[in-house]
């Protein structure tokens, strides 16, 4: 019963693979034709692999759960205080609510469809690389790797134990084949060497094929690239305290010059033409078709229902942003709508006519501003760790260099959590970062903050149909 359970829904998940693809490129594939078919050209894989960031920019997945919308929330990011907001139990870290539950569900449900998609082209990869060149076959198979090792990482951040107190615990599966059978969990450590062993894979078919080495195209930014290979290798090696991994592979991504900091007159421009998400210094991101009806309709905008209103009091705001009256982010990505003040910064503009130009519809996961807080935190010296932070203050938004009289690694520790309080507020990258460094207090939560909490339970279908844990 249960293989046969798993065998239906392994089906239902390619199948949505395939649906997505559909519908990120426009292009419909014949329904004549049969996987295999699919698969006999480029065009194939490269609608495959469409799907695959289809179903991460779905509102399962990057478009909100892990985005602006549930991570967010667990980060306290908004002030909830509505037993009618869509993320009450959230923020209150309830996690046997029948709302976290569910959030938890649909993120492990999609988070495997789309790892299934990833091995499902690998697959195929092995069997017809005879019809791809060998630059289209490198450039393939470089992003796939990387989907699939992006996709478990955040899985594990998110279900794993915090590393340095669970590094042997069993975690969560790493597939990395299309059967029916249960996975054994992988381990925490398992998890990390497994997604940096892909990684590691990807960067080197990367750097030889794809167009943002070979012409410094910077339209891959919506496509897992060589740079966002590199960037997550940063992300995870600090992750497990791998400092000097993470700082050679953070600085290969500043040293690239591919991602400069966002002109400030773009960020205070016409509504109609603000760059609110700094698109130029996006190392990664998804392109999400849909967002407006959640970020405009719903979370970021007075609706005459404020309760479903992610807001935040002013008197909070300038407490995060240390009432900085010159900060891009503070005066650029906060407005009023109905006498409530919001994150605007993904109210949807655009006048662009080419998609690699357009304003809105994205939704960052790897910014440069982070690859310049890792480089803070893992440089060798003191004084190298400020100049990197004092970089993205300055230079990038707008705000006094820190000179202090006293340089001290709890200093520095403090001012980056300041920044990242700051720069990735509505992104999901908050209760991350409180993870990694198992602190035990979160700010604007008034409760008590332990371990348990960094740790969402595995959902209970996949209790039910793995055996192994």
């Amino acid at each position: 019963m249960k293989k046969t359970y798993q065998y239906t829904y392994l089906i239902l998940l390619l199948t949505l693979t395939f649906v997505s693809c559909e519908k990120y490129l426009d292009i419909a594939p014949k329904s004549s034709l049969s996987e295999d078919e699919m698969f006999e050209s480029e065009i194939g894989f490269q609608q495959a692999l469409a799907g695959i960031y289809a179903n991460m920019a779905s509102r399962e997945l990057y478009g909100d759960r892990l985005s602006m919308g549930f991570v967010s929330a667990l980060g306290q990011n908004y002030s909830i205080t509505s037993t009618q907001s869509p993320f009450y139990s959230t923020s209150r870290y309830d996690y046997t609510s029948g709302e976290v539950m569910l959030f938890a569900n649909q993120i492990w449900k999609a988070s495997y469809t789309a790892i299934a998609g990833t091995n499902n082209i690998l697959k195929h990869l092995q069997t017809n690389s005879n019809t791809l060149n060998p630059e289209a076959y490198d450039l393939i198979k470089g992003e796939t790797l990387g989907l699939r090792a992006y996709l478990h990482f955040e899985l594990l951040r998110l279900f794993g134990p915090i590393y340095d107190i669970g590094a042997s615990e069993k975690a969560i599966p790493y597939r990395t084949s299309i059967d029916h059978l249960s996975t054994i969990p992988s381990t925490t450590d398992e998890v990390i060497r497994f997604a940096l062993e892909d990684l590691e894979e990807a960067a080197v078919l990367l750097k030889k094929s794809d167009p943002i080495v070979l012409e410094g195209t910077v339209n891959r930014q919506i496509k897992l690239n060589y740079y966002g290979v590199k960037a997550l290798q940063a992300r995870i090696k600090l992750y497990k305290n791998d400092k000097s991994g993470a700082y050679n592979a953070a600085k290969e991504v500043l040293e690239s010059q591919q991602f400069p900091f966002v002109v400030h007159s773009t960020v205070g421009g016409a509504p109609a033409s603000k760059d609110r998400l700094f698109k130029s210094e996006l190392i990664f991101a998804l392109r999400v078709r849909e967002i407006a009806t959640w970020a405009e309709d719903l979370y970021f905008v007075f609706n005459g229902n404020i309760s479903t209103g992610m807001t935040r009091p002013l008197v909070e705001l300038d407490q995060i942003y240390e009432n900085s009256s010159t900060d891009l982010r503070r005066q650029n990505l906060f407005e009023t709508s109905g006498g409530f003040t919001f994150p605007s910064k993904f109210w949807q503009t655009n006048t662009g006519t080419l998609a690699q130009n357009r304003l809105d519809q994205l939704v960052p996961l790897i910014r440069i501003s982070e690859m310049y807080y890792i480089a803070a935190e893992t440089a060798e010296t003191p004084t190298e760790k400020l100049e990197y932070l004092n970089k993205v203050r300055h230079e990038g938004r707008n705000i006094p260099i820190l000179n202090p009289n006293n340089l001290t690694d709890e200093y520095l520790q403090n001012e980056i959590t300041k920044e990242y309080q700051k720069e990735f507020y509505a992104e999901g990258q908050l209760f991350y970062y409180y993870k990694r460094l198992k602190y035990d207090q979160i700010m604007f939560y008034n409760g008590s903050v332990s371990p348990a909490i960094y740790r969402l339970p595995i959902p209970d279908d996949e209790l039910e149909f793995n055996p192994n844990y």
